[in-house]
């Protein structure tokens, strides 16, 4: 006999939906040493905003994308505890674009709410965004960070949504907020004055359609998309990059003929890769606790870059070491 008794679960039923919108995150920090050191209080920061900032049903999906011992245990305890729906553990690093594969295929709801992990959400980013999603025609990506050099990428398709001059759609060029490019700038390591001089240049296209009003471009850190879309816009091939791909990708989208859009307020706000005291602030100001030392974080520059062509030499041994201390090919 090779079967004994029968499976309780035949012919039952569950009563499990999936919500509309799956909330995603991806995570990638594989020690907490050097560049890495405050990221796990930074993920535990941008997790609890998250969390806060959604309906309880929202179902939440997390890939560890090759992390550290210490991550992996905090992801598993948000599970264990109800905070997060899903978790999924990768034993390597997939890059990001087949972080994205997976992770995206494996999500439930029919729009799919991205960020990485390092986001800080204010309250009603997600209505905001589908608001933006459900009242654009083939709106592909929305954003909630009106900031950075996007305003020229990956727009073709909303140039041609101009250009056919749908009834209810104005457009204004409008000034960029000085404040949230400054802590964009520093978020991701950009020089200040180097980033306002090159942004201020940029155009920076609001579009009001039937009463909504949104920003052309989309940012690739944080987006809710359709899933059909995004899907539709992976590449069949495997890439084997690390980070590259989502230039790729944005116009991927582009091309389909889908919208890439933003937000007019900041609804989402990038960390970077520490907790600033400025980020303290708004944490506590959101009914946030953060964990861990606040580095004392300067910009300036040290006297061996004012050296002529040291960049050329330092920035691609930086790179160097980095792939052979994280054993990236």
């Amino acid at each position: 006999m090779t079967r004994f008794g029968m499976n309780p679960a035949r012919n039952k039923n569950i009563s499990y939906s999936p919500s509309r919108v799956t909330a995603a995150m991806m995570t990638y920090i594989p020690n907490l040493e050097g560049y890495f050191t405050y990221r796990l209080d930074v993920l535990k920061l941008s997790l609890d905003s998250l969390i806060q900032s959604i309906e309880e049903q929202t179902d939440i999906v997390v890939l560890n994308n090759g992390s550290c011992d210490q991550v992996r245990e905090y992801l598993d305890r948000q599970l264990e505890s109800g905070r997060i729906s899903y978790l999924i553990h990768s034993r390597r690093n997939l890059g990001v674009i087949g972080g994205f594969k997976i992770l995206f295929n494996a999500a439930p709801g029919e729009l799919i709410a991205y960020s990485d992990d390092d986001v800080l959400y204010y309250p009603g980013w997600l209505d905001a965004h589908l608001k933006i999603l459900d009242n654009y025609p083939k709106a592909g990506m929305v954003s909630g960070a009106p900031v950075g050099y996007s305003s020229e990428h990956a727009v073709m398709a909303v140039d041609d949504f101009i250009s056919s001059k749908p009834p209810g759609l104005t457009i204004q060029e409008k000034p960029r907020v000085e404040a949230w490019e400054k802590s964009w700038a520093v978020s991701t390591g950009r020089p200040v004055a180097e980033h306002l001089q090159a942004v201020l240049d940029t155009p920076n296209k609001h579009l009001v359609y039937q009463g909504v009003e949104a920003v052309q471009s989309a940012k690739h850190f944080q987006f809710v998309t359709p899933k059909k879309v995004i899907c539709e816009a992976f590449s069949p091939n495997w890439s084997g990059s690390l980070m590259d791909g989502l230039v790729t990708l944005d116009e991927s989208v582009d091309k389909l003929g889908y919208l890439r859009l933003t937000t007019p307020q900041r609804l989402a706000r990038h960390i970077g890769n520490t907790i600033s005291s400025e980020i303290q602030v708004e944490a506590e100001k959101l009914g946030l606790k953060t964990t861990g030392a606040i580095p004392d974080v300067q910009e300036h520059e040290h006297w061996i870059l004012r050296i002529p062509g040291s960049g050329r030499v330092l920035w691609p041994m930086y790179r160097w070491l980095f792939k052979v201390l994280h054993k990236v090919r």
